[in-house]
């Protein structure tokens, strides 16, 4: 385990059930100066797609600027990523595991934030099972996506939010692609609208109710 004084981190390892893949772990965790917000609430951040380099390593910005502003945060490789087992799959469909078995180890999720979500039709043909599956659920969501992503476009976006349950909002961000916005340049700017989100975006009666909270950067969320 390492640590300061702002945020610590521990590795672990989480077990999934499918043929015993086991994911590395890190939880970022507020440091012994820092003011814990909420211990029950934990923040799981999901890494973009493993099959073009994604790893819980670009993450690790976002993760410890949330862990210096009280929140313990969780990051970790997907099947055959890192020091994690397994095979990475082209589609997602076996991550979709991976995902869920941390979320299960962690408790509940309870909302769902992406950054970049690709909803192109390159995105559909080899995601739009991850899709289905996300705007179908009745948990609150929040898409974030700039406005030169070149996957996929704010009219697709909104086209496709238009058939979501639950609770939908979207922040464009203007002028910006798809990995530029992904990229660490804009890891404080992240890390200002999820707190912003947490205080100010989700209803008081959720927020009593929250357990956890899953951010995907690419890829997928538990339903």
């Amino acid at each position: 385990m390492s640590s300061s004084s702002n945020f610590t981190v521990e590795s672990v390892t989480v077990e999934t059930n499918d043929n015993g893949v086991k994911l590395h772990t890190r939880l970022f965790k507020p440091g012994s100066t820092t003011d814990i917000k909420d211990q029950n609430f934990a923040i799981i951040l999901i890494h973009p797609y493993s099959v073009l380099g994604g790893s819980q390593g670009l993450l690790k910005g976002i993760a410890s600027g949330l862990a210096v502003n009280g929140y313990t945060s969780i990051t970790f490789d997907m099947r055959g990523v890192g020091k994690s087992t397994g095979r990475p799959s082209i589609t997602g469909f076996a991550e979709v595991k991976d995902v869920v078995s941390v979320s299960n180890w962690i408790q509940q999720v309870i909302g769902y934030v992406s950054i970049g979500y690709p909803f192109g039709i390159t995105a559909s043909i080899l995601f739009g099972r991850h899709h289905k599956a996300i705007l179908q659920s009745p948990k609150p969501k929040l898409f974030i996506m700039g406005t030169e992503d070149g996957f996929t476009s704010v009219k697709q976006l909104k086209n496709k939010l238009k058939s979501a349950a639950g609770r939908v909002e979207t922040h464009l961000i203007d002028g910006v692609g798809h990995f530029q916005m992904e990229g660490p340049a804009y890891d404080s700017y992240m890390i200002r609208l999820l707190i912003c989100i947490l205080y100010s975006n989700m209803p008081n009666s959720e927020m009593r109710g929250i357990d956890t909270v899953s951010i995907s950067a690419d890829l997928i969320v538990r339903g």
